[in-house]
């Protein structure tokens, strides 16, 4: 897959990082006629990322037509789970739909160490060069504005040259933050995901999850799993493994005393959740940043010669009841590749030069849905929707299912009324919620 080339080549795009933005960027470049190189600090493409997960292809499918001849695909997520936990109880509201899986799916899971080396690849065979194991350690942007931006390497003293830069190299972008592009950047920005795989066989996962079949699979968000941090859980279902974590606020993990271990460890052992894992081998333990402001933390997105693309410039939706990074990635990638070609090709890559990309974004899904659902991440971690909302979930339906003849049923508004006052919900609190929730939302 990697290409040995003279160090003093100058590209046209230099892409930092080969996760799903980068590969889709070089990709693009690449298609368009442009000289690229794809820079990955791991050994390979994959190797360093770490996600839940589920990708969203219908952008993909736009970039690879035919990414599902060989796109190396765990399972089709054709069910849907939303969890609440309180203590040993849980609530969940199900949805099954098996039409997710025809032709091309809603959505499936992945092991990005598979995923990203076969989208690398995609890159390379559409012409960009590829180099693995190789870290940048600077820019010097003196001559951004000529079309000349030199990358340092940890391959020795000879920069690389570019005429324009994009950086997707991850939520913690180095390249970013060097070229001050970041107005505000804290620990409430980010969440910390901590995720176990678990072995298991294919009949077992089937049976336990009642699939069909090896094709299909589950995919569990939850919320009330994370012992008073702000955050929530997930489990979803590959081919021979699950993939069940959990994402904590950083900021309010940062201040507990609580260690991320333990709060998988609780999840891993709930009622509701033990018998799915039980008997499993670990294969893989791990942590990694997840940036969840959403636009509210998106940095500047482009500069002379640079621009900023996939997790680096924060473009993961992480609203609730959409959580999703990969899809957002590829498609910011896309239009930051072929951004870089209108620009070189009219021989301006300064920052209004590159100012096409930041118009692109916006006209996309990618900025439609941001600038639209921008106050949901704030809302999703709110102490009410984080310390009441699944106890108050639980009470409800535990109220309307239990028996208690000889006594009459309590009815559906008590039953919700009695378990918000319970709760110590106050009506200010209520309207102020559900006032929120509308504008998050719409």
């Amino acid at each position: 897959m990697t290409k040995d080339h003279n160090p003093n080549v100058e590209w046209d795009v230099i892409v930092v990082g080969a996760g799903p933005a980068g590969s889709s960027a070089a990709i693009s470049a690449a298609r368009l006629g442009l000289s690229v190189c794809l820079i990955e600090r791991g050994r390979a493409p994959g190797s360093k990322n770490l996600f839940g997960g589920v990708v969203y292809p219908a952008i993909l499918s736009e970039l690879i037509p035919n990414f599902l001849e060989d796109a190396p695909i765990e399972r089709a997520i054709s069910r849907r789970v939303t969890m609440a936990i309180d203590g040993n109880r849980s609530t969940s509201l199900v949805v099954d739909n098996p039409n997710w899986v025809d032709e091309i799916p809603n959505g499936f899971t992945v092991k990005r160490s598979l995923f990203d080396s076969w989208l690398a690849d995609q890159a390379v065979k559409e012409g960009a060069t590829l180099l693995n194991a190789t870290t940048v350690t600077s820019l010097d942007r003196s001559l951004a504005k000529n079309a000349k931006t030199l990358v340092y390497t940890d391959r020795g003293d000879i920069p690389l040259s570019a005429k324009v830069v994009i950086a997707a190299d991850g939520a913690n972008s180095f390249i970013a933050k060097e070229a001050g592009l970041f107005s505000e950047l804290s620990s409430h920005h980010y969440t910390l995901g901590v995720k176990r795989v678990i072995e298991l066989d294919e009949t077992t996962i089937n049976e336990r999850f009642n699939q069909p079949d090896s094709l299909q699979g589950t995919d569990i968000e939850i919320l009330g799993c994370t012992m008073g941090i702000s955050g929530g859980g997930f489990l979803y279902t590959n081919r021979s493994s699950i993939s069940i974590g959990v994402v904590l606020s950083l900021d309010s993990f940062s201040k507990s005393k609580v260690r991320s271990e333990e709060i998988l460890s609780g999840l891993c052992n709930h009622p509701s959740i033990k018998d799915l894992i039980k008997g499993g081998t670990d294969l893989e333990y791990g942590a990694h940043l997840i940036p969840e402001a959403g636009k509210k933390g998106w940095p500047e997105l482009y500069s002379d010669g640079l621009l900023i693309a996939g997790d680096s410039g924060f473009m993961c939706l992480a609203a609730g009841i959409w959580l999703e990074g990969v899809n957002y990635a590829i498609a910011s990638g896309d239009l930051a590749g072929r951004a870089s070609a209108q620009a070189i090709r009219k021989g301006d890559v300064t920052k209004e030069g590159l100012s096409i990309y930041k118009r692109q974004i916006d006209e996309s899904f990618v900025g439609k849905n941001h600038s639209r659902f921008q106050s949901a991440p704030e809302l999703v971690m709110s102490p009410i929707v984080q310390n009441k909302m699944p106890k108050l979930a639980c009470d409800i339906f535990d109220e309307l299912f239990k028996v208690r003849d000889p006594l009459p049923k309590v009815g559906i508004p008590k039953a919700i009324f009695s378990a918000i006052k319970a709760n110590k919900i106050s009506k200010k609190e209520l309207i102020q919620l559900g006032i929120r929730g509308f504008r998050s939302f719409k």
